[in-house]
């Protein structure tokens, strides 16, 4: 039911997006042939012609759109008549073409404002972590940090911790013995080990049976990992280098010895990635009592657990009053749309890797999982960032998109004269099939996501 309800929230935008157009044509006299929900791929459920307009829906519902007389070649409307589209100055079409983006913004804006006014609060997408308990094997160092049930975790490595998924960030990319070090770590350790061992070349397989004497361990650096990071905006790229397999069972072979007995088989260059492959340290300050309380350094395991079962209180903007829902509301919602962008930044720029970019299944999917868990109100949130983001997708300077249409608007303007209708319409076919392409590519990867569960 909650998948149901969510189809319709996202099939609502749709129908206000392709409003805004309508509106916007009549009020400037401009005549609407179609009024459309859905692509003309396929068959069409329904049509109607009410008055002058014709009202349908076809079966490819993955958007809509506003038909003018000047896209049909038979229609009756004379070449010249001012309720053609085209006939219109320059400054009508950008109102009719800006008018479903303006749209999108507003129910944006509305949604939140609504959530804000009835439930008196809203996300602040922050939570207070707290220890739940304890679960940790004896002997882990967790139980020797000072840390107990109930404490409020603040920062780890001098971060802030608003999260459960940055707390479980933290620890899982501080994993012992993971099989990567730190590049300048390695060097530093190679070149140590050369003084240690006078006359062994680093590249060269050490005698059998020669006694090479090793550093004393440390720790490798404290992992530190920004905001866009710790908010899921970007991924963690630690840029370390990987041990090989005969490099990881020496690592576990030599691990508390200051002697190696060569066997042969072995370089300085292994013995130096051995040796730098060790714990990360994870430097936690807790509050308890209302005290900050910097704990003795915690080591996850080689799993990347600390060995606790946290808990977490989300942080709330309260939205009582008007101007609290004004402020509140605007500040959410230009928090989440930032959000979105940069998280497009990072696909564009191939850091989100293609397998995690979904389409419409998953977000009618995480969007039914969203109202199941957190209520109406968390689906409505949902769907004005959805419509503050379509705003912006429909809206930039891409051929088929509402961008692209006032993109050849302000080539007319500075040009003079309008964009030859051939380019035009060649270009808009050519990214139109190429958008229904990437959605039913991003369909089918929504697919395979479900079938193996990773949605």
């Amino acid at each position: 039911m909650s998948i149901i309800i969510m189809i319709l929230l996202l099939g609502f935008l749709i129908l206000v997006h392709e409003l805004g157009h309508f509106i916007a044509a009549r009020s400037l006299g401009i005549k609407v042939s179609k009024f459309a929900i859905g692509f003309p791929i396929g068959p069409t459920l329904w049509s109607k012609k009410i008055g002058d307009v014709e009202y349908l829906i076809h079966a490819c519902l993955l958007g809509g759109y506003v038909a003018f007389p000047d896209d049909e070649k038979d229609s009756e409307l004379p070449p010249d008549s001012p309720e053609r589209f085209a006939n219109n100055p320059v400054w009508k079409r950008v109102i009719v073409i800006s008018a479903g983006v303006v749209m999108n913004v507003i129910i944006a804006f509305l949604l939140v404002f609504l959530v804000a006014g009835i439930w008196g609060e809203l996300p602040s997408g922050k939570a207070d972590v707290y220890v739940g308990k304890i679960v940790a094997a004896k002997g882990e160092s967790v139980w020797e940090s000072g840390m107990e049930k109930g404490d409020r975790i603040i920062s780890i490595n001098g971060y802030k911790i608003k999260s459960v998924y940055a707390l479980t960030l933290y620890a899982k990319n501080s994993a012992q013995f993971d099989g990567k070090v730190d590049k300048e770590i390695f060097e530093d350790n190679l070149s140590e080990l050369e003084g240690y061992n006078i006359g062994l070349d680093p590249e060269t397989i050490i005698e059998k049976g020669t006694a090479v004497k090793l550093l004393p361990r440390e720790n490798e650096p404290a992992v530190i990992l920004d905001d866009d990071i710790l908010k899921g905006l970007a991924f963690y790229k630690d840029n370390q280098l990987k041990l090989n397999e005969k490099q990881i069972k020496l690592r576990d072979k030599i691990k508390d010895k200051d002697i190696y007995i060569a066997n042969g088989k072995t370089t300085l260059t292994d013995l130096a990635y051995a040796i730098s492959d060790n714990y990360r340290p994870l430097d936690i300050v807790v509050e308890r009592e209302g005290k900050k309380i910097p704990l003795k350094t915690i080591y996850p395991s080689k799993n990347g657990y600390i060995g606790i079962m946290p808990k977490s209180k989300m942080i709330t903007i309260k939205t009582k009053t008007l101007p609290q829902i004004i402020k509140g509301g605007s500040e959410y919602l230009g928090q989440q749309t930032l959000m979105q962008i940069y998280g497009f930044w990072q696909m564009i720029s191939g850091r989100i890797p293609a397998k995690e970019v979904h389409g419409i299944v998953a977000v009618a999917k995480i969007g039914g999982d969203v109202i199941s868990s957190g209520g109406m109100a968390s689906g409505l949130l949902l769907t004005a960032i959805i419509s503050a983001w379509l705003a912006i997708l429909n809206f930039l300077p891409i051929p088929a998109l509402d961008g692209g249409h006032f993109m050849f608007m302000m080539i007319e303007t500075m040009r003079g004269k309008p964009v030859d209708e051939k380019v035009i319409e060649w270009t808009s076919t050519v990214f139109f099939v190429l958008i229904i392409i990437l959605a039913f590519l991003l369909i089918g990867n929504d697919i395979y996501a479900l079938i193996t569960h990773q949605l």
